[in-house]
């Protein structure tokens, strides 16, 4: 687009250009591998325009690829976006487009779990030495930057445990004491657009598409979208570790957007109204979602995030003995247990207060009771609220 638009109006218009368009209102599947060349002059041409959007060779993109990227540039405000076959893929081959052995990585200690496997065995094998820090440690952040520091990893809210971090204050600190460090986020919570990661003088936003941009619960895509001074790294790096997304999940992908900004609203608050009757229950502790007070980091979030989504999660008083669990866990009748959110159906899952402890390296903030995680769909909020009572009582059994 020409002109500078509202995000409602980006979300149905970016990425929509009549050269991937084709005339039609979605852009075309193109699936290919080779691309032909009608000359040799043809050939050179591409060449030299295979890292700028031209057709090239499959696994450097088709139209329809080009069309999700454009997309995501435009709504993330990048110069550019790769494409990865799901959403740990961008975030580990994001962070080994940047670091050699040697090297040092900042890592949010409340990370995505298998964020944090990556440090513990694939960074430790090539010889990159992990911090885990506390996400709630603010500027003081600056004191764990190392000479050979060359990689800051943040998630905004925190995975789990939904700790809200000052990313403003952080990345100031970070600069301050190594400007040329790479910062990345993983901010697939808030699909891209509640949180303007790159406005925040962040160099690599980083989702896992896979969630609420494609919104459904069908496909598998990850995104990265990099600043200027990031993006020829990021991309040729990823190119070589061989990282591309099939057409197919890239057009579902870019038709899956077009709804981003009305789910993400209904998402906010069916789960809002959730989490609220949620803390007026005898049985629950805390309340852990970004809007509420309760939740570590909210004031940050009310500053920083234009809106939620329907990602939370609760502590209960007591840990749950096993067949408590199995009794609170098996018999709901919207909530269903799976990996995974962001799709138009309500989940749940749990974990123990040990398993929390264990997965937050560095944190000091312990649990006691039982946490359980809830995606919020789009079912009858009342429906989805007796669903839960029903589970409550299912602990008086």
């Amino acid at each position: 687009m020409t002109h500078k638009h509202s995000l409602s109006t980006a979300l149905v218009h970016a990425g929509r250009n009549k050269r991937v368009t084709q005339g039609s209102v979605n852009p075309v599947i193109q699936r290919a591998s080779s691309l032909v060349f009608e000359s040799l002059e043809d050939k050179r041409q591409a060449t030299r325009k295979r890292a700028q959007g031209g057709l090239f060779y499959g696994r450097r993109g088709t139209l329809t690829h080009f069309a999700l990227q454009d997309l995501m540039c435009e709504l993330e405000g990048g110069a550019g976006c790769y494409l990865y076959p799901c959403g740990a893929a961008a975030v580990t081959n994001s962070i080994l487009s940047f670091v050699s052995s040697g090297d040092h990585v900042l890592m949010t200690g409340a990370a995505y779990e298998p964020t944090q496997d990556f440090c513990h065995i694939i960074l430790k094998k090539i010889g990159v030495e992990t911090t885990f820090y506390d996400p709630l440690c603010g500027a003081a952040i600056a004191e764990l930057v190392q000479p050979n520091t060359k990689v800051v990893f943040l998630e905004s809210p925190s995975s789990l445990t939904m700790e809200v971090p000052d990313i403003p204050a952080m990345v100031r600190a970070v600069r301050s004491k190594k400007p040329d460090a790479v910062i990345m986020i993983d901010n697939t919570w808030g699909g891209g657009i509640l949180f303007k990661a790159l406005e925040h003088d962040i160099d690599i936003s980083i989702q896992a598409g896979t969630k609420y941009l494609v919104g459904h619960s069908d496909v598998m895509i990850g995104t990265a979208v990099a600043n200027a001074r990031c993006w020829d790294q990021l991309r040729e790096q990823s190119y070589l570790m061989g990282q591309m997304a099939d057409a197919d999940s890239a057009y579902t992908t870019a038709r899956g957007i077009r709804t981003l900004g009305v789910r993400l609203k209904q998402h906010e608050a069916s789960s809002i109204e959730v989490a609220q009757w949620l803390a007026q229950r005898e049985e629950v502790k805390a309340v852990y979602h970004p809007a509420l007070p309760s939740c570590p980091g909210h004031e940050y979030f009310i500053r920083d995030f234009s809106g939620s989504s329907g990602l939370f999660s609760f502590e209960l008083r007591q840990k749950l003995t096993p067949t408590q669990l199995e009794n609170f866990m098996n018999h709901f009748e919207l909530f269903s247990m799976a990996y995974s959110w962001g799709g138009f159906e309500s989940l749940i899952l749990y974990n123990q207060p040990e398993d929390i402890a264990r997965i937050r390296p560095g944190i000091p903030r312990k649990l006691s009771g039982t946490l359980i995680r809830l995606h919020i769909g789009f079912e009858d909020v009342a429906e989805l609220i007796a669903d839960l009572e029903a589970g409550f009582a299912r602990l008086q059994d």
